[in-house]
């Protein structure tokens, strides 16, 4: 799969992005996260949001959230985070 010159909804994939299916905590700097299969969260880091905390929610498969994203973790399910 290939992400070069790929332009949707004035997001950039040009820049990649990090399959996740696993627990462990992966950090970078990532704009937008699509849950490809219903999806736990453990731990989510964003330094632009404020109020209640998106840890140990569930997202169905088909589900993404945007914003700035500097670490996840997973409790069970997978996604891929693309990158800024």
């Amino acid at each position: 799969m290939s992400f070069k010159g790929h332009q949707g909804n004035g997001i950039d994939y040009t820049l990649g992005g990090e399959v996740i299916h696993d627990t462990v905590a992966h950090v970078g700097r990532f704009h937008h996260i699509d849950f490809y299969e219903n999806t736990q969260v453990d731990t989510i880091l964003s330094p632009n949001m404020t109020g209640n905390t998106l840890d140990d929610e569930s997202f169905p498969a088909g589900f993404e959230i945007r914003g700035v994203f500097t670490s996840i973790k997973l409790k069970n399910g997978a996604c891929i985070a693309y990158r800024i």
